[in-house]
């Protein structure tokens, strides 16, 4: 299984890549998706 982290680019990110965890990379679409969710933090 991997996650939305599987594209990026930055060797950090992709060793977390196949974690089972739903990463969202820092981009539009993230902080997209936290407003849809109402989150408050971003």
């Amino acid at each position: 299984m991997v996650n939305r982290l599987a594209d990026a680019t930055s060797p950090y990110l992709l060793q977390h890549a196949e974690n089972p965890v739903d990463w969202w990379p820092w981009e539009a679409e993230a902080f997209a998706e936290a407003e849809r969710r109402g989150c408050r933090c971003c």
